[in-house]
C-alpha cells in the first residue's frame, strides 16, 4: 500500500502563515495537518504502508526533511515529488507516477477526517464522501443503493446529490488511474485550464471499473483561519486528555481550561489558557488570557488578551498593560 499526498498549493487563504511554510505543516492540536492526515489514514486503512509520497512545490529542504521525518516516524519510506506548475488535481497526482502501482490511497493534504475503519477490498476504487447541507459548493457523486457511483458532478446548481467528495481516494491498482491521467495530459483535456481528477475517475467508470462511495463520520476543513480554528477546537474535543498537556511543559501560577494542547518545553506563567487553545513547542506565554487560538512553536507572547487568533512560529509579541484612574460616568476605548 502506498499513500500519495498532493500538497503543492500556495495556501493563499491562510496567509500570512503560508508565506514561510506550506499550509499542511500548520499545527492542529499539536500536530501538523499532514501528520494528522497520514496517521489517521494508516489507522483506518489497517494495512501495511510501504511508502508515503509527498507532492510539493519549491518549499525548501527544511520542509522536505520535515515530511520525510513524518514518514520515518510511522515506520515507512518517504518520497518527495514536485509539481512545479499549478495545473490541477489530476496533474498533481500524475507528478507521482512512479508510485502509482499496486494499492494506492490519494489524499489531498488539507483534508482531515474522523471515521471508523474503511472497507477497501470490494471495488476498483473507493471515494470517501460526506453528506453536506450545501452541495453547490463541492464536487459530488450520484450513487446507487449499494453506493456504486453512477456520476460525478462539480458544484451542482440544482440539488442532484448531497454526497460531497472530501479528497481521499483508494485505488486497488494505481496503474489504472495512471492510464487515465496520462490520457488527460496527452490529449490536453482541461477544465478552466486545469487537469481534473474527476475526469480521470469518470473515464474509469465509463470503462467498467467499479467505483464506490464510502461515507465518513466527520470532515474538517483547514482552508482559512476561521475554519482552521474550528478544526483545532474539534480535534481538541476528540483528543484524549493525556495527549494534550506535555509533562515537559512548565505551568506557573496559571489556569488551563480544557481542552488545550500545551507542547514540550513551553512556559505558561501568570496566565489563563483555554478553552480550545494549542500552544506549540518551546513557546512562552506570560501574563495573558488566551481562548480559541493557535500559538505555534518557539514564540513568545506577553501581556495580551487573545481570542480567535493564530500566532506563527518564532514570533515575539509584547503587549502593554495600562494603569488607570477613572472616575464615574466615563466611556473609554483603549
Amino acid at each position: 500500500m502506498k499513500i500519495i499526498i498532493p500538497m503543492a498549493g500556495m495556501g493563499k487563504r491562510m496567509r500570512p502563515h503560508t508565506l514561510t511554510i506550506p499550509k499542511p505543516l500548520i499545527p492542529i492540536a499539536g500536530k501538523s495537518i499532514v501528520q494528522r492526515l497520514v496517521e489517521d489514514l494508516i489507522k483506518v486503512i489497517a494495512k501495511p504502508v510501504d511508502e508515503i509520497a509527498f507532492i510539493i512545490g519549491d518549499f525548501g529542504k527544511d520542509v522536505e526533511n520535515s515530511l520525510l521525518s513524518i514518514a520515518e516516524s510511522l515506520q515507512t519510506h518517504g518520497r518527495i515529488y514536485y509539481q512545479n506548475e499549478p495545473l490541477g488535481t489530476a496533474h498533481a497526482v500524475w507528478c507521482a507516477k512512479p508510485s502509482l502501482e499496486g494499492e494506492v490511497v490519494v489524499a489531498f493534504a488539507d483534508t482531515l477526517f474522523k471515521t471508523e475503519r474503511i472497507t477497501i477490498n470490494d471495488a476498483d476504487s473507493i471515494i470517501w464522501v460526506k453528506t453536506v447541507d450545501n452541495p453547490s459548493q463541492f464536487g459530488v457523486v450520484k450513487v446507487t443503493e449499494q453506493l456504486i457511483i453512477t456520476d460525478f458532478i462539480e458544484k451542482p446548481s440544482v440539488p442532484i446529490s448531497n454526497l460531497a467528495i472530501i479528497g481521499i481516494y483508494y485505488f486497488k491498482n494505481g496503474k489504472h488511474l495512471l492510464e487515465e491521467l496520462e490520457y488527460l495530459i496527452q490529449h490536453d483535456i482541461k477544465v478552466k485550464g486545469e487537469y481534473q481528477l474527476t475526469d480521470a475517475l469518470q473515464n474509469m467508470k465509463n470503462k467498467g471499473y467499479v467505483l464506490k462511495a464510502s461515507p465518513i463520520d466527520e470532515w474538517f476543513d483547514c482552508g482559512n483561519k476561521e475554519a482552521t480554528l474550528l478544526t483545532n477546537k474539534r480535534i481538541l474535543e476528540l483528543s484524549s486528555p493525556d495527549e494534550l498537556i506535555m509533562p515537559q511543559a512548565k505551568i506557573v501560577n496559571s489556569v488551563i481550561i480544557p481542552p488545550c494542547f500545551v507542547g514540550i518545553d513551553t512556559i505558561i506563567e501568570n496566565s489563563v489558557i483555554g478553552p480550545y487553545v494549542s500552544v506549540g513547542k518551546g513557546t512562552i506565554v506570560k501574563n495573558c488570557i488566551v481562548q480559541n487560538s493557535i500559538i505555534q512553536r518557539y514564540s513568545s507572547i506577553e501581556n495580551l488578551l487573545l481570542n480567535e487568533s493564530i500566532v506563527g512560529n518564532n514570533s515575539d509579541i509584547l503587549g502593554k498593560f495600562k494603569n488607570l484612574n477613572v472616575g464615574d460616568y466615563n466611556t473609554l476605548t483603549l
